[in-house]
């Protein structure tokens, strides 16, 4: 008898109403957008997988299948190693100096009362409005080595015995190039760090004033708990992009990978493996590679980052 009162009342026909419109809503929103993930994403990676199994010198219809044999190449290849050691340089240093930076910087800003602090933020954001293609020409004039401004300052304070052929130096390439990309983000990461200070309560640094804390002690006390979960982010996210991200530098800064193949990345040598080479199949392999690299590197970096949050 309830149940019919509340069909004649009308409610249960209302409700299933609502919720069609709901899941048509929902559906409006979220198909075009799995649609073109699908088109654009899913299926191009499925088919580097399906790729990387066969013989290929260009992407057309002539190839022959080979099975792992690319991956039993790869394996082998002392050169592909030799990338695979200089994109783990770039990710260990680059991303330890820049978030370290970053926090640095955004803590200093953070914590004081500073007129010309949007200034601050706009001149450390400047970088990342910039290509990254530009400020690798940019770095290139920097370091070159008769007319570059850092061997022209070193000239002018005489210390003529620290030049060197900076991008042309087995020991000095992969440092100029991890300088480069250092510079490019700090500023991105500082003023993610700086909202994220923004909104710690400042309730908390008065009483830490009060009991004697110092400005040193209250960063790691207060502002480093209460900010992990945006750091962990950010950190994930870098190491993921600094992969994309030193292709782009290595080719613009040292188009052959740098002498010996001293700055070569993985996506540097899948890119020449792929157009310089004509060995497609074997590309294909070494972009299946990045891709469980980066995948694996994901999880263990959230693993080593995850800690208890702070609520504030």
């Amino acid at each position: 008898m309830l149940s019919a009162v509340k069909a004649k009342d009308g409610k249960p026909r209302a409700l299933r109403s609502r919720k069609k419109q709901r899941a048509g809503f929902i559906a409006v929103c979220t198909v075009p957008t799995v649609i073109l993930f699908t088109v654009f994403m899913l299926l191009p990676t499925a088919d580097v997988f399906y790729m990387s199994l066969f013989r290929m010198s260009s992407l057309s219809l002539n190839k022959e299948f080979i099975g792992l044999q690319n991956f039993q190449i790869l394996f082998r290849d002392e050169k592909f190693w030799q990338a695979f050691r200089n994109n783990l340089f770039f990710i260990v240093f680059v991303t330890a100096v820049t978030m370290t930076v970053s926090l640095f910087f955004a803590g200093l800003l953070a914590q004081t009362e500073l007129i010309e602090k949007p200034f601050y933020r706009t001149v450390f954001f400047f970088p990342n409005v910039l290509s990254l293609v530009v400020i690798g020409v940019l770095f290139v004039q920097i370091y070159d080595p008769t007319m570059g401004i850092l061997t022209s300052t070193l000239k002018t304070i005489h210390s003529e015995g620290l030049i060197h052929a900076w991008l042309g130096e087995k020991s000095t390439v992969r440092w100029c190039i991890s300088a480069a990309m250092i510079w490019q983000a700090v500023g991105y990461y500082m003023v993610m760090y700086m909202a994220g200070m923004d909104g710690i309560p400042k309730d908390l640094y008065e009483v830490a004033n009060i009991e004697g804390m110092g400005k040193f002690r209250q960063f790691f006390s207060i502002t480093l708990p209460l900010m992990w979960e945006i750091i962990r982010v950010t950190i994930v996210f870098f190491i993921i992009s600094t992969i994309n991200m030193s292709f782009v530098f290595v080719k613009v800064m040292t188009p052959t990978g740098g002498p010996s193949g001293q700055a070569e990345v993985l996506l540097t040598y899948m890119y020449k493996q792929a157009f310089t080479n004509s060995n497609f199949g074997y590309a294909m392999a070494v972009g299946v590679f990045v891709f469980l690299f980066s995948f694996v590197l994901a999880i263990i970096s959230n693993r080593l980052t995850a800690k208890e949050v702070i609520e504030y």
